[in-house]
């Protein structure tokens, strides 16, 4: 397509629910795969895509075949077919959020290793859209449990990764259980003899695309990756931003939403940050560059095509906090620092599922991205007292301190205190709204609850003394609640201004309260927790003084801004609640320890698909 640069999603037919879904996800401009593949397969076109991992392939093959299936009907039209569990979670993920606005969608992943019961009922049940790997698949197939006389659309994604896994018999085979009639999209990083063969056989008239990858990406610039584990994404970047010898800093999300909550969040930090996306005037984003340029701005946090083009020299460092899917746009995104042959970093956040995008991106750019260890809360206090003997030798070699050096020797007769206590005194006042030594939050033991696993790793969420609020006090242990414990306690229902779409687990919040308001978790109540915010039960006698405390407290990089549900309502009775899911049981006296700080992991049992 000539003027694919050119194209936004809003050019396609898509079903206008699966248009409603990519402009809340934030999709700004298709990628070249996507441009290329999405006309056609909505045409009902036979599709020969060549592309290598990390081209955004799954969006290319969603978004036109979901907008094509027949909601009224329960029976599977659509299979993807995958080489990996992983991939196929993936899919199906992606496939889900594409859905989100069409009523009555179902999407079934189907895999080795999950159980079978499990998926025979959610068969029964009724899926429009079946993704699985080839072995898993047949089994159905054997046993008669997955009927494919209805299908409409068959995906085969990652082609010669399943001929390189040994799948190939097993896609020939589950193609033969399929209509003749149904559509054809076949994916695929290379085009073996086998594959070609396979296409030349199952595909008809097919529309064969291919796309090139970036090879090359500047070498000047170093490329390193952190895998996304225990620590907050949130809370790592900032320990990035404060270790590291930067000038500016460029930061990349997936989203337009994205950019400005982020922003906004690094701001409540006491950063000089702004956000850039597609949505904002283009006045607004040159004067949002002009700042960066000026030292006004420090940070910009981006998408790809608000950034496109953008060169500024005091860009050391760019940031992919979201991982592309797409290896043409990590090339273009690190290449916003290091340019004319000056020297830039380039940092990736990589979750442990998104491991096959990284070696995407390092096989499409040909260089290896290395490791790097998250800096400690020891590099950060080192850090931030560097840059406070720093700040104290400009001073002392800039400013005439005659009028102060009479004060303190004044102060010194007076009270007969040492230069050393009086200096260290006047360093705490300096520093206290932001402490030159953070303090974390140990993480408790796991906590156990009736509601199951939910086969995620726990993450160790550190709250520093930053996130609370800079240098406010907490209140003093036991303040907040009276010291009886057990059933007797009268108990108020609260609601906390976090929730389940922020990333906030129970541990958090119980952690949270119990550490800055000194109420004993035993205390701490049915914590249930919404999408957007989250109910807990307190001692009805909490004080006034420890919920405006509490009002600060951050979690999940949000403030808790805690409040009565049932004002007006007795104080010893809890208002009705109706949050989407209950995550926690009250948590015993074993599970938590008043030595301890936080709390531990939540078991949770898996939302069936």
């Amino acid at each position: 397509m000539s003027q694919e640069s050119d194209l936004r999603f809003t050019d396609f037919a898509l079903a206008e629910p699966i248009q409603k879904a990519v402009a809340e996800i934030g999709y700004e401009q298709p990628s070249p795969i996507q441009a290329q593949s999405i006309p056609p397969l909505l045409a009902g076109h036979d599709v020969i895509g060549l592309a290598q991992t990390g081209t955004g392939k799954t969006a290319a093959f969603a978004l036109p075949l979901l907008s094509r299936v027949d909601l009224s009907l329960r029976v599977p039209q659509l299979l993807v077919l995958a080489p990996t569990r992983e991939l196929a979670i993936q899919v199906a993920e992606a496939m889900q959020s594409y859905a989100k606005f069409l009523p009555g969608f179902h999407v079934l992943p189907i895999y080795g290793g999950q159980s079978m019961s499990l998926q025979l009922k959610q068969l029964q049940r009724g899926v429009q859209v079946v993704v699985g790997t080839p072995g898993r698949i047949q089994d159905h197939l054997r046993r008669k449990t997955l009927r494919l006389d209805q299908l409409r659309a068959v995906v085969l994604d990652e082609a010669d990764e399943m001929l390189r896994m040994g799948f190939i018999d097993a896609v020939e085979d589950i193609l033969k259980h399929t209509p003749d009639s149904r559509q054809v999209a076949l994916f695929s990083a290379t085009m073996p003899d086998a594959i070609r063969r396979i296409a030349k056989t199952y595909l008809r008239d097919p529309l064969e695309i291919r796309v090139k990858s970036a090879t090359t990406t500047v070498a000047a610039i170093r490329q390193r990756y952190w895998q996304v584990s225990g620590t907050h994404k949130l809370d790592a970047l900032t320990r990035i931003l404060e270790v590291e010898e930067s000038n500016a800093w460029l930061i990349f999300v997936r989203t337009k939403t994205a950019t400005v909550e982020l922003a906004e969040r690094l701001e409540a930090r006491g950063y000089a940050c702004g956000a850039l996306n597609g949505d904002l005037s283009q006045a607004l984003r040159e004067q949002t560059i002009e700042r960066l340029k000026a030292g006004t701005l420090d940070i910009v946090v981006a998408t790809d095509v608000a950034a496109r083009g953008l060169d500024v020299e005091r860009i050391t460092h760019v940031i992919n906090y979201d991982i592309p899917n797409d290896t043409e746009a990590y090339v273009h995104r690190i290449g916003r620092t290091g340019r004319a042959g000056r020297a830039g970093d380039a940092i990736l956040f990589v979750a442990p599922r998104e491991r096959h995008l990284l070696h995407a991106i390092e096989r499409a750019t040909g260089q290896t991205i290395t490791a790097m260890h998250l800096p400690s809360i020891e590099d950060v206090a080192g850090r931030r007292m560097s840059q406070f003997k720093d700040q104290l030798s400009e001073v002392l070699n800039s400013q005439d301190l005659a009028v102060f050096e009479s004060l303190i020797a004044d102060y010194q007769q007076e009270k007969d205190v040492g230069l050393g206590e009086i200096a260290a005194a006047l360093a705490y006042m300096v520093q206290k709204e932001r402490p030159l030594v953070p303090v974390e939050a140990p993480v408790s033991k796991p906590m156990r609850s009736d509601a199951g696993s939910s086969g995620r790793p726990p993450s160790s969420r550190r709250r520093s003394e930053d996130e609370r609020g800079g240098g406010s006090a907490r209140p003093p242990r036991g303040g907040g609640a009276p010291s009886r414990g057990g059933e007797d306690v009268p108990m108020r229902r609260f609601r906390l201004d976090v929730g389940e779409s922020h990333g906030a687990q129970v541990k958090n919040i119980v952690g949270a309260i119990a550490n800055e308001a000194g109420i004993p978790s035993r205390n701490i109540r049915k914590v249930q927790i919404g999408t957007e915010h989250t109910t807990v039960e307190l001692p009805a006698d909490i004080q006034a003084s420890v919920l405006q405390h509490l009002q600060k407290v951050w979690v999940s990089g949000r403030p808790l801004q805690i409040a009565p549900t049932d004002a007006g309502a007795p104080l010893g009775r809890a208002a009705p609640a109706k949050p989407r899911k209950i995550l926690s049981a009250r948590p015993t006296k074993s599970e938590y320890k008043p030595k301890e700080r936080g709390a531990g992991p939540v078991k949770r049992k898996k939302p069936a698909r």
